[in-house]
């Protein structure tokens, strides 16, 4: 730990070149995913601009509740099932998932197939039932 250390302090400038390249990556992979919101900016988004919110958890996760008029295509049939949401190409889409890990990649397919206003939701359902939002169970 002593060297990690002493390997910095004599290496500030290489550090500190690594350090900006790290959050320029970061901040890059995050916009191709679709920009993040918060839950008030989905609600917004959702009453002000007919927002989709496209759910990508597993069936199971969704049926024990999602945000209401959710659109649930599992993470791993997002490829499969593509067309379906062709109709909302024209439409903000929300991306879901369980704590907003995997909604930049599906953010990235969508935005390959030619859907221009993809978002994220901040931290997934975990952050919306954390706000206390309402939820609909099936």
């Amino acid at each position: 730990m002593d060297r990690l250390f002493e390997f910095i302090v004599n290496h500030y400038v290489l550090v500190s070149i690594f350090i900006i390249l790290l959050i320029a990556f970061v901040i890059n992979e995050g916009k191709q995913g679709g920009a993040a919101v918060g839950t008030s900016n989905l609600v917004a988004m959702v009453n002000r601009d007919n927002a989709v919110v496209l759910d990508i958890r597993e069936a199971k996760e969704y049926k024990a509740g999602h945000i209401v008029d959710a659109i649930n295509i599992p993470y791993l049939k997002i490829d499969d099932r593509m067309a379906e949401l062709e109709k909302y190409k024209d439409q903000p889409i929300i991306i879901v998932c369980r704590m907003g890990t995997h909604a930049g990649a599906v953010g990235r397919k969508l935005r390959a197939q030619g859907f221009e206003n993809v978002h994220r939701l901040a931290g997934g359902m975990g952050e919306w039932s954390a706000a206390n939002l309402p939820v609909v169970k099936k």
